[in-house]
């Protein structure tokens, strides 16, 4: 088929196992062998850039832009092996000691494990589902499964029984991987109903009680050693770069999750090319080291821990369960990464945190570290515009004070900072420029295998998200009289289609085999992309006006420091309502947002003459200061409407700030506008009653 010439954009571990069989394959073949995998492996038969079928193949996009030989996953950990095989992969801490092993070691625990999956029966083309927190058995687990000729599945360790049950079922996993003995509990809940399931491997701990088909992780490592290498190598051999090797389910806001499924080529390729935008660097230039930390069941993380890693012989250390919860700071001090991405609430928790710091110091280094900060935020504007030189007064600034901020936070050694799965706030962005921290925005979606635009060294414009990644394409659909349109991928990161959802895969991909993204955005002359919102959200008014709510959302949240979450309601209504929560302690166990106000909500109320320390001080119309400064921020915020339709005409405080926990956040943070329309139904309508 011919690609449309439309609008292009411009270019544990355990005792370590003797594997000295191993070591002697790799050093008796050389490269000959590597070279010889690389070239000419067939592709799969195939008709059509898109398949519904777990055992089907698509048509690559390989073109001009982006000619490269397709490889699959084994082809390019093999490679990696033979030119970082003695460096260290992977980093777990046990008993407070960090335990390292290299990449030839990492590529025979993935081998062994692939050959325990052939043992518990997996059959081809079947899910082996992980469901927990990252650590090196989740990535053994991930690559065995592809090796032994499974498609591995991510399971949010946040789903509930129910949740996991569709995705194991849908998957039709043969052999669930669980981290512990509460993700066990979810899946012996659900047993009678995953008819596909032969085997459960619990990896961190023992199983309780002695139960059929359930194996601790040091059993299942010795289950497969009398199957053969011919044997794996046969299976190996069997693959083809466009056939199915993952599938990553959608948080399933608007439905039923859907299985995106990910060729080796969609994976082999963008973990190749993308990571090259952000100037992440191969180990035998300089060895790039990150903390893995975010769900590796949703693609940003997977793709950047998981297989860039493999791909440039990055050293990856794991966090520990419970990072989010506070500890990252503490392994991010100890590690001191080259590179770290975070979703935006992980960054905005961050400008939290140094915002309290800020507050609690005495009036010379307050006034200090402010002065520091703006001279850091005027530097990196103006080089930003110009690429001018930075003046003496930044790297004074810099050396007296940002540096010792950043090795508070354990980034002292970071070059490359990387915001995705989410958009992220221009305050965010602007503070941590203060802190002389260029966060790169990466934006795409699990159908694009993650990021199809990305900000870089040489690719940064604000408020963008920088340029299409190079061997990627664009077009905008349906573009308005503003430039403003419907953002269209192509490339060989471009999904295989919805696993068993032909009419979802047919809305998605149009007939030339464009991904439509569902996301309006305006790209600038020098290639830049702006996000303005996505169609589903946009809310269209009883008046028919057209409304994008993020402007607006994030507008009374930079008014308003007190507010965490703002949610824009009116969708088919006569006016423009809000909800509101405001920023608050979380439980340290549960993560649950507790009643106490967070420490610069609480300065802020002080600063307003209000004495509230707790929410239940301020909501039901109690505490008239905050309610005033609030109105006096909405009204700032209508001042600056383009039309009365867009102005906020009621709006209240929820008893609770969202959460992962609550539901109203995703696994990565992200608004879950359906569900927070569906809790909060009473309120909503009580904006509306005549």
């Amino acid at each position: 088929m011919d690609i449309p010439d439309e609008e292009k954009g411009d270019d544990q571990f355990e005792k370590r196992f003797v594997f000295q069989d191993l070591l002697s394959l790799f050093l008796i073949s050389g490269k000959k062998n590597i070279e010889e995998e690389f070239v000419g492996t067939p592709l799969a038969p195939a008709h059509s850039l898109w398949t519904t079928d777990a055992n089907g193949s698509v048509r690559l996009r390989i073109e001009e832009g982006c000619p490269e030989e397709p490889i699959t996953v084994h082809q390019m950990f093999k490679a990696s092996v033979e030119k970082y095989g003695n460096m260290y992969a992977l980093a777990s801490k046990k008993n407070d000691k960090w335990e390292k092993i290299t990449f030839l070691e990492y590529y025979q625990f993935c081998r062994r494990a692939a050959k325990g999956f052939i043992k518990l029966g997996l059959e081809r083309f079947h899910g082996v589902a992980i469901l927990g927190f990252n650590s090196a058995e989740w990535f053994f687990s991930a690559v065995g499964a592809i090796m032994a000729g499974g498609i591995m599945t991510g399971v949010y360790a946040t789903n509930s029984p129910e949740a996991c049950q569709y995705v194991v079922s849908d998957s039709k996993a043969n052999i669930i991987v669980v981290e512990n003995q509460k993700q066990l509990d979810k899946i012996l809940q659900i047993l009678d109903r995953l008819p596909h399931l032969k085997a459960i491997v619990q990896y961190s701990g023992h199983p309780r009680e002695k139960i059929a088909n359930l194996y601790s992780w040091e059993e299942f490592m010795e289950l497969g050693l009398d199957v053969s290498e011919e044997e794996l190598d046969d299976i190996i051999r069997s693959q083809r770069a466009n056939q199915c090797c993952v599938l990553i389910y959608t948080s399933g806001t608007t439905g039923k999750p859907k299985g995106v499924m990910l060729s080796h080529d969609n994976i082999t390729w963008t973990a190749n090319h993308a990571s090259r935008v952000g100037d992440m660097q191969p180990a035998d230039t300089k060895q790039e080291s990150l903390v893995s930390y975010l769900p590796l069941s949703h693609i940003a993380a997977q793709i950047y821990d998981l297989w860039t890693g493999i791909q440039w012989g990055e050293l990856v250390y794991f966090a520990q369960p419970d990072a989010l919860k506070g500890s990252l700071v503490t392994t991010l001090r100890e590690v001191c990464p080259t590179s770290h991405m975070g979703v935006p609430r992980v960054w905005e928790k961050m400008m939290e945190k140094i915002k309290q710091g800020i507050s609690e110091c005495g009036y010379v280094k307050k006034k200090l570290v402010t002065w520091a900060m703006s001279v850091s935020l005027g530097a990196n504007q103006k080089c930003m515009q110009k690429d001018d030189e930075k003046p003496f007064l930044f790297f004074l600034a810099d050396s007296l004070v940002l540096q010792k901020l950043r090795a508070e936070l354990g980034l002292s050694c970071c070059q490359k900072f990387f915001s995705g799965a989410a958009p992220i706030s221009s305050e965010t962005v602007q503070f941590f420029l203060g802190l002389n921290i260029w966060l790169y925005e990466a934006y795409g979606m699990s159908e694009s295998t993650g990021p199809h635009f990305m900000s870089g060294p040489k690719a940064y414009k604000l408020p963008s998200c920088g340029k299409v990644v190079p061997g990627c394409r664009y077009k905008m659909a349906n573009i308005d009289s503003e430039g403003t349109g419907e953002i269209c991928f192509w490339g060989r990161n471009i999904f295989m289609g919805f696993l068993n959802m032909e009419d979802k895969t047919r809305e998605a991909l149009d007939e030339d085999g464009w991904l439509h993204s569902g996301d309006l955005g305006k790209i600038d002359e020098e290639g830049f992309l702006y996000i303005t919102g996505r169609i589903k959200e946009l809310i269209i008014t009883a008046g028919g006006e057209n409304v994008p709510p993020v402007p607006i959302e994030e507008a009374v949240k930079k008014e308003l420091p007190l507010i965490s979450n703002a949610m824009l309601i009116g969708d088919k209504r006569k006016f423009l309502s809000m909800l509101l929560t405001l920023k608050c302690c979380s439980d340290t166990e549960t993560m649950e947002p507790t009643e106490e106000l967070s420490t610069e909500a609480a300065e802020v109320c002080r600063q307003l003459g209000s004495q509230a320390t707790k929410v239940s001080d301020i909501i039901g119309g109690k505490d008239k200061e905050v309610y005033r400064a609030i109105q006096e921020g909405i009204n700032r915020v209508n001042s600056a409407a383009t039309s009365n339709a867009q102005r906020i005409q009621k709006w209240t405080i929820l008893r609770k700030d969202f959460s992962v926990v609550g539901g109203e956040l995703g696994p990565t943070m992200k608004l879950r506008r359906p569900v927070v329309l569906e809790m909060y139904h009473k309120v909503i309508d009580n904006f509306y009653k005549e």
